[in-house]
């Protein structure tokens, strides 16, 4: 139990770590890892259905993206100019992710461990839900001024692979971020 709290309580560090590439943008108090991780999930469901997968591989892909970043609450979320000078592997986000799980029951160390291990199409909508996610928080960047964050939006649209998230992020641009709650007010 000791070894699972700690996992959790590592997990909640998330929520204090920062998507650093903003502040490049000026954005003060960017969203943090956790939120980030939040929202991929729900885009990697979305794009994984509109793909043609099943409701269990959406689901696989959902819990893909809420552990994706986790090796973040160690290393950090090091924006492309720290990436510059600092290359993270894959091999050292494993490494962490390991020593992360260690200690933890097999069954659960093994269904951690092997959250990331996706087939190549798997991999391929998990990266564009990433992606995603962070033109879908340009946009809202975008809209209440950070006008820099239209090269993130256009950016990210030329590194999209599948259909659906390139229509996502197509249709995404076109729209203003407060679109959702327009009409939900009550008035009476």
């Amino acid at each position: 139990m000791e070894t699972a709290a700690r996992y959790i309580f590592e997990a909640g560090m998330l929520k204090r770590v920062k998507r650093s590439g903003w502040w490049a943008e000026k954005v003060e108090n960017p969203e943090s890892v956790a939120d980030h991780s939040f929202r991929t999930g729900v885009i990697a469901f979305i794009i994984a259905r509109m793909e043609g997968l099943g409701e269990a591989d959406a689901n696989r892909l959902c819990t893909a993206a809420v552990f994706h970043d986790m090796h973040e609450a160690r290393l950090g979320d090091m924006h492309k100019i720290t990436a510059r000078y600092i290359e993270v592997t894959k091999e050292l986000e494993r490494k962490v992710e390991r020593e992360q799980a260690a200690g933890m029951p097999p069954p659960i160390q093994n269904s951690i461990l092997g959250t990331l291990d996706l087939s190549e199409k798997e991999r391929i909508i998990l990266k564009d839900a990433d992606y995603l996610e962070c033109a879908f928080q340009a946009k809202e960047y975008l809209d209440v001024g950070y006008r820099g964050a239209q090269s993130w939006i256009d950016n990210i649209g030329a590194r999209l692979k599948t259909r659906s998230a390139k229509s996502l992020h197509a249709k995404m641009k076109t729209m203003d971020s407060n679109c959702w709650w327009k009409g939900l007010k009550r008035l009476d």
